[in-house]
């Protein structure tokens, strides 16, 4: 851990960065299928769904991804400081509860007792929105707050600074080098 949130922490935020950006970019897709191409529902799967449409059923990949996000974010924790740590937090909590949604579909899928008897698995904020809908209001909800955490992070005030002990600490700029 230590030298996950040292030495490699600016790796290891830029593949976490990846990887949530590809999950973003499916959401988007299959958002612009829906809404822009008016496609019905069932035939908007994203860009992987398309050639693979298991993939848009599979409750164990969305439960899985929500795991991965939970774990990434837990993991990463420790080499925010300051603002971008609160920031990181709140990522952090949104997806611990993105996580309960999941697995409470996970279950459903597995037991085939679904929630207010719905044909289906239902998360509990799905009996108010449209699953692609909510799911976007979750990815949104939680990819802002770690933006806002990694910009701060990676533009720490001075106190920060100081205070990093990780790969993402600026380098000091000797004094005679910034008058030259």
């Amino acid at each position: 851990m230590r030298s996950l949130n040292g030495r490699h922490h600016r790796a290891a935020l830029n593949v976490f960065l990846a990887v949530v950006l590809a999950h973003w970019a499916e959401h988007l897709t299959q958002a612009f299928q829906i809404w822009f191409l008016g496609w019905p529902r069932p035939e908007a799967r994203g860009v992987l769904g398309m050639p693979f449409p298991w993939l848009v059923s599979s409750e164990w990949l969305h439960y899985g991804y929500a795991v991965v996000m939970l774990a990434g974010l837990w993991l990463l924790r420790g080499g925010f400081r300051g603002a971008s740590r609160g920031w990181w937090l709140t990522a952090l909590g949104l997806q611990a509860w993105h996580h309960v949604e999941h697995l409470l579909l996970l279950v459903q899928a597995q037991t085939g007792h679904f929630l207010a008897g719905r044909p289906g698995a239902t998360s509990l904020l799905q009996l108010v929105a449209p699953r692609v809908e909510l799911h976007l209001f979750y990815n949104t909800v939680v990819f802002l707050p770690m933006v806002v955490a990694m910009y701060l992070h990676l533009r720490p005030t001075e106190p920060e600074a100081q205070a990093m002990t990780c790969s993402c600490r600026p380098v000091e700029v000797p004094l005679a080098a910034a008058s030259a």
